[in-house]
């Protein structure tokens, strides 16, 4: 059973732990699943920490290996689905963000499962180098340079997608003539 602390902390942390879920899983209904399942693994836990920072910890250190769990009973990484949409965003935002926006997904997507889960833990949910490094068990100087490796990976790979999508994009702008 979990005391007013707790749900409190539960409640102010859905949407990052929603957010990390989606970070890891990359599917919607994987995430929603995975989700659920870190909710009702930490309802059920027999023992919580009392402190509101390390429950926090413990939320997404529960997901965190619910979804390594999931990895080996599949056995496999979870595919990229290039069919993914962009939330959000429409033509009307303009062609920039709209490239900006396939370029950051599809990098991120192609960065290692260890560069992901620091990025989605640090720069996505917000937590500092120290809870990252807690809830991934490693020393906070191996997170700061998991970060600075992670982030100049994406930015390398971001450019690169954005040469490999705004190419097509410019060729159906040219053929709509609607060159800038």
């Amino acid at each position: 059973m979990l005391d007013k602390s707790q749900q409190s902390v539960m409640l102010e942390m859905r949407r990052k732990l929603f957010g990390y879920a989606c970070a890891l899983s990359r599917d919607i209904a994987s995430a929603e699943d995975l989700y659920q399942d870190t909710l009702l693994r930490a309802m059920s836990a027999r023992a919580a920490p009392d402190n509101q920072i390390a429950y926090r910890v413990w939320l997404f250190r529960i997901m965190r290996n619910l979804w390594i769990d999931r990895l080996r009973a599949e056995g496999r990484l979870p595919e990229f689905d290039d069919t993914t949409e962009i939330d959000d965003l429409s033509a009307s935002k303009g062609d920039d963000l709209v490239v900006n926006a396939l370029a950051v997904r599809q990098a991120f997507q192609r960065l290692s499962k260890a560069h992901r889960d620091i990025l989605a833990l640090v720069d996505i949910c917000g937590f500092s180098y120290a809870d990252a490094a807690e809830m991934l068990d490693v020393p906070t100087g191996t997170i700061m340079s998991r970060i600075s490796r992670a982030r100049k990976t994406l930015a390398e790979l971001m450019q690169e997608e954005v040469h490999i999508i705004s190419l097509p994009l410019r060729r159906v702008q040219r053929k709509l003539g609607n060159t800038r």
